[in-house]
């Protein structure tokens, strides 16, 4: 669920820092109403009730309400979300796709990380300027569905990778493409926050929204270990021929997510169309990407530096559920029901973190919740890595392997959901009012914008020591990176709202 996440609304950046008296005779249409030379005070983090009285374009009615009809219908994008997150990119169809009938789990789980990787320089490249153009021609929600309908088309048609050599790159590529199109529905995704909440909820509905991805990733899990995996009944899908049972649980995972991402599309209004930046051509977006880029950095360089940490270990984040699966089945030696089994544990705890960290949020600020999370998800993963599959006498008990990995494992998943949710509520307090959606569709963007980082360096290490299990290495190394480049980041009570041009 994760993630997660997505672009900003900005303008042509004046060459010299405006005058006082420019900067109050400023308009929407060059620049947001706040002077660059004389700052406004620096707002406390519970201090948000100016800003709430401040209306979020699009905004949905009953915002802020945690089970209001516009917060149920987003989350119900996330809870069918995690079909795709869950069970195909995480704990069933990869794990399927990495086993030996695919050429050996070490190559396909090479072949695998690359292919993720390329996803992640596509997303780099193109998400920023997708998330954008979708906000400024006033198209989030449209988008929000085209890009939904196309992870769902993709996940059905891994029904015809068959449990052969030869479909390993047809597997693969469906997965990253699926993977691209996911992200890109994402930025609209996470955009539509600040329209269904306000600055006093909005970490509250962060954190639910991740939840009800985690919890919705629990029923989809079940179902598909009664249905396909270990069948309570016999049926058509129940045949393992050719891996039909697994084959159909693509399909499966597809409609599932398609019905789930239908209520948003009724329940959260359109944004409006912003005029002047909607007429850019494609390659002009690049100009305004950089130009509003710019513009934060110099009014609020302290947004940037978050953007930039929360980019790199939210990559590590999601790479602990991307490879947590296969880790599991090629190094632990868990069966598909195992992995199955522990997933629906996983998530459960997961779901029960996010809702933990969303009420420290607010009593203790994002910042810390963060950082507590990351090296939680340090000490566990080292654990599991050091510890490994082996068994090991400890006080005269003995340790396996199994043990090993359900109690780190579990361990890695209760710290992923604070960082997710607390990351999203950090971000939501340094926007400035009335541009909330667009910092927020940064925000994903430079999130994806990294996300080749923690596949690519997976595949890596497993290139160099050979073995499936220190792949991860390379996932501890990101969210090491995005923890260190954390620690000199302000919190957000004590940073000024960016300024920001409005085309």
């Amino acid at each position: 669920m994760i993630g997660a996440e997505y672009l900003v609304a900005v303008t042509r950046l004046v060459p010299s820092r405006p005058s006082t008296s420019a900067a109050q005779g400023a308009t929407r249409d060059s620049i947001h109403p706040m002077s660059v030379e004389s700052p406004q005070p620096v707002p406390s983090q519970h201090s948000s009730s100016a800003r709430e009285k401040d209306a979020v374009p699009g905004q949905a009615s009953g915002a802020g309400r945690l089970l209001s009809r516009p917060v149920l219908a987003w989350a119900s994008w996330d809870w069918g979300s995690a079909a795709f997150n869950a069970v195909m990119t995480t704990f069933v169809f990869t794990v399927y796709l990495t086993s030996d009938a695919f050429g050996g789990e070490a190559r396909a789980s090479v072949v695998l990380g690359w292919g993720l990787a390329i996803a992640g320089a596509m997303i780099a490249l193109l998400a920023p300027v997708t998330g954008q153009r979708s906000d400024n021609g006033g198209r989030r929600k449209l988008w929000l569905g085209v890009n939904s309908l196309l992870v769902a088309l993709l996940t059905g048609l891994c029904f015809f990778v068959f449990p052969q050599p030869e479909f390993l790159l047809l597997g693969v590529a469906l997965i990253a493409l699926a993977n691209i199109f996911f992200e890109f529905a994402g930025v609209n995704y996470n955009a539509m926050l600040t329209q269904i909440s306000t600055p006093r909820s909005i970490g509250r509905i962060s954190g639910f929204g991740w939840a009800m991805g985690y919890v919705g990733g629990i029923v989809a899990l079940i179902l598909v270990l009664v249905a396909f995996v270990e069948p309570a009944f016999t049926w058509f899908g129940s045949d393992t021929t050719d891996s039909l049972n697994i084959r159909l649980v693509a399909v499966f995972s597809a409609l599932w997510f398609l019905a789930f991402a239908v209520p948003v599309m009724f329940a959260v209004p359109e944004v409006p169309r912003q005029d002047k930046a909607a007429q850019l051509g494609f390659l002009a977006s690049y100009g305004l990407l950089f130009r509003r880029v710019r513009a934060i950095y110099r009014t609020s360089p302290h947004t940037i530096f978050f953007l930039l940490a929360s980019a790199i270990f939210r990559d590590g984040l999601a790479a602990v559920f991307t490879f947590g699966g296969i880790i599991a089945a090629g190094t632990f030696g868990f069966t598909l029901s195992e992995v199955i089994v522990f997933a629906i544990a996983g998530n459960l705890i997961a779901a029960v973190g996010a809702i933990v960290g969303g009420f420290l949020d607010d009593r203790v600020g994002p910042k810390r919740v963060i950082i507590v999370a990351l090296i939680g998800l340090l000490i566990a993963g080292s654990a599991v890595l050091i510890l490994g599959p082996g068994t090991h006498e400890v006080l005269g008990f003995t340790w396996t392997g199994d043990v090993t990995f359900w109690v780190f494992g579990l361990m890695l998943t209760l710290f992923v959901g604070p960082a997710q949710a607390s990351s999203r509520a950090y971000l939501a307090r340094l926007a400035p009012a009335g541009e909330e959606g667009e910092l927020f569709g940064l925000y994903a963007t430079t999130g994806r914008a990294v996300s080749f980082l923690a596949p690519a360096l997976f595949a890596a290490s497993i290139t160099i020591f050979g073995e499936q299990r220190y792949g991860i290495i390379g996932i501890l190394v990101v969210l090491l990176a995005g923890l260190l480049v954390l620690l000199p980041v302000k919190p957000p009570a004590k940073v000024a709202p960016a300024v920001v041009p409005s085309y």
